[in-house]
């Protein structure tokens, strides 16, 4: 392995092209028509703010890492010192196997082991396919413990829209609640969208400054959650999440590599602090699969 993010994967389909890095089974590029939809960063460096990366099985955060799994409290293991939690799953610096790969589709598929703080088995599949004006993808994990095992899934990509000011993209997440935080990040209440967190109607990139859970996701007639992003001239990126993933991420950054203003849009099946709250959380049969999807499309 030459580079800090593994194997790299390039897919090509018509005017879309996509590169999937093996750590992380991170979408670590999209372009569209010559457009740049998720920006790359430098290829000797880790994904910066976990940038495309899959994050399972839980994502966002954990509070010291603690939760009740039944009557016995388990402990995971701390990986983000600063605030003390335990964030983003297990799966963020993983080397995922290279299951089947074409011109156009990759699936990557790695295993949640049993480890400190969480004793399940659990595999995991992720195919990235291209479509022609952007790229779907899907999630599949699959308990193969003999026990019941609590997953939740989410990701992380970054959205941009290639040589517009990014503080003049309009954003729009159909929400009707967020999360309010404490200085952890974690949450400590829902309240209904207002000022800064109202986002349906959209607002200016510029304007914003968010790392936001949001729930009361609006899905369209056909049972996809829409958030957009949308240059002056009209042109739009949308996400879509289908059944399941019904919480929603959003985090500004001016730190991102190369841009000076960036988004992450992260769909999820639950919110911070899921493995005690239990909600959004799934607990898998054994041999119980579970299947996820959402893709980016640039029009």
């Amino acid at each position: 392995m030459s580079s800090p993010t593994g194997i790299q994967i390039h897919l090509r389909r018509g005017a879309v092209t996509a590169q999937i890095a093996q750590v992380g089974a991170s979408l670590r590029h999209l372009v569209v028509d010559g457009v740049e939809i998720v920006p790359p960063y430098p290829e000797d460096a880790p994904a910066p703010s976990c940038s495309g990366v899959v994050l399972a099985p839980w994502p966002n955060r954990i509070r010291d890492g603690i939760w009740q799994d039944g009557d016995t409290t388990r402990a995971l293991a701390i990986t983000e010192p600063k605030l003390r939690n335990a964030s983003h799953g297990l799966l963020r610096f993983t080397a995922y196997d290279i299951a089947e790969q074409s011109d156009e589709a990759v699936t990557l598929a790695a295993a949640i082991v049993p480890q400190t703080g969480y004793p399940y088995l659990i595999e995991t599949t992720v195919t990235y396919a291209l479509s022609d004006a952007g790229i779907d993808v899907t999630h599949t994990l699959t308990n193969r413990s003999p026990e019941p095992a609590p997953v939740a899934l989410g990701t992380h990509p970054f959205l941009t829209i290639g040589g517009i000011d990014p503080r003049d993209l309009v954003l729009r997440l159909p929400a009707e609640t967020y999360f309010e935080t404490d200085d952890r990040m974690l949450p400590i209440g829902e309240s209904p969208v207002a000022s800064g967190t109202d986002l349906r109607e959209g607002r200016r990139l510029g304007e914003l400054a968010l790392d936001t859970g949001f729930a009361g996701l609006h899905r369209d007639a056909d049972g996809q959650v829409r958030t957009t992003l949308t240059a002056p001239d009209g042109r739009t990126v949308t996400l879509h999440q289908g059944e399941g993933l019904d919480y929603i991420q959003a985090y500004t950054t001016t730190g991102y590599p190369g841009q000076s203003l960036t988004v992450a849009i992260e769909p999820m099946t639950a919110p911070a602090e899921a493995f005690n709250s239990g909600r959004g959380l799934r607990r898998l049969a054994r041999d119980e699969s579970w299947t996820l999807s959402w893709g980016i499309r640039f029009a």
